[in-house]
């Protein structure tokens, strides 16, 4: 086994963990904030399940031309 060439891969093997590594972060401290109480009250105030109610149209017509 040639030691350059595992050098090279180890280094987009390692970034690519990082970047994972990074994404559940980023998807943990989002279900941080949205399990607080006064997040999910104000999030109701605003009407969030309105919008994505709204949107479930336009994401099923999406799907179907995509799949065409």
């Amino acid at each position: 086994m040639d030691f350059s060439e595992d050098a090279n891969h180890s280094g987009t093997d390692k970034d690519m963990l990082y970047m994972l590594g990074g994404a559940a972060l980023v998807l943990f401290g989002t279900g941080l904030i949205l399990s607080n109480p006064m997040v999910r009250r104000y999030l109701g105030q605003i009407g969030v399940g309105n919008l994505m109610t709204a949107a479930l149209p336009d994401v099923d017509r999406y799907l179907k031309l995509r799949n065409m």
